[in-house]
């Protein structure tokens, strides 16, 4: 069993676990559910660490492992990875199975990652009469109208699971709203000349009468944007100018060559702290 590959249709990842397990193998084992492709990494038949774009570690084995379509292949190789799952194969094909009826649940509340939460009570209120855990707590404060889920994992190191829940607190109490302000623009060169410095991007005045229907932009200035490019996420200043066509963004050639983007490219961007 140096390679083994099949189809999710025909074999559980759960079977191929216990199996590599048993075995005692160590190797790469790639899953691609068709939609999104992730690792798991094994050594002397322990799940040591899985990534996917998303997550990294045990989330990451646990979305791997909830996949029930697709292709996968088990590769043997040395492994190099960080020991970011310390728990046995049967440990995490356990919490595996809890986590995914508690994702399911959660997603039929949240179903996507890509909303950003926002608390409607602000202070003290917020949490008045509410049970509350530590853990839910320490996410809490990054529920700040900016963030959408992936960046509150991402930020505080949380899974899935545990952000989705601390949301559910707010939302069953009629304290949170969710939405998702992310717009596609279309990419343009910023004009710029001795006076005018490529210092910033510049967006139509729409773009931000349209962010501003969202409560936590309503008021104050909108100073910064969230732009996502192909290799990634970045914050910049932007201005907001009349006479520029609608859902455009304008950035720099200088910015543009930085980031491999070219006139009339699409992106996703969104007000940024």
């Amino acid at each position: 069993m140096s390679n083994l590959r099949g189809n999710l249709q025909s074999i559980s990842l759960t079977d191929v676990a216990q199996l590599l397990h048993v075995n005692k193998k160590t190797g790469l084992l790639n899953v691609n559910s068709g939609k999104i492709a992730g690792t798991l990494f094994v050594v002397n038949g322990e799940v040591i660490h899985a990534e996917t774009p998303h997550s990294k570690g045990e989330m990451a084995a646990f979305e791997i492992l909830e996949w029930e379509k697709g292709e996968f292949e088990f590769i043997a190789t040395k492994v190099q990875s960080p020991n970011s799952i310390r728990r046995s194969v049967p440990d995490l094909l356990m919490e595996s199975a809890r986590t995914s009826d508690s994702r399911k649940r959660l997603r039929s509340i949240f179903p996507t990652l890509k909303a950003v939460p926002w608390p409607t009570v602000q202070g003290e209120a917020l949490l008045q009469g509410i049970k509350i855990y530590a853990e839910d707590r320490k996410i809490l404060p990054f529920f700040d109208g900016y963030r959408d889920f992936l960046d509150v994992m991402a930020t505080t190191e949380q899974n899935e699971v545990a952000v989705l829940q601390a949301a559910s607190i707010l939302w069953d109490a009629g304290r949170l709203k969710v939405f998702q302000p992310e717009a596609q623009v279309n990419v343009v060169v910023l004009k710029t000349g001795f006076f005018k410095k490529g210092d910033h991007l510049e967006a139509p005045k729409s773009l931000e009468a349209h962010w501003r229907q969202h409560d936590p932009y309503a008021v104050g200035p909108i100073t910064n944007v969230r732009v996502v490019w192909p290799n990634g996420p970045a914050v910049e200043p932007v201005q907001f100018v009349t006479g520029m066509n609608d859902f455009t963004l304008a950035i720099s050639k200088d910015l543009m060559g930085s980031w491999g983007l070219h006139e009339g490219d699409l992106v996703q961007a969104r007000p940024a702290p």
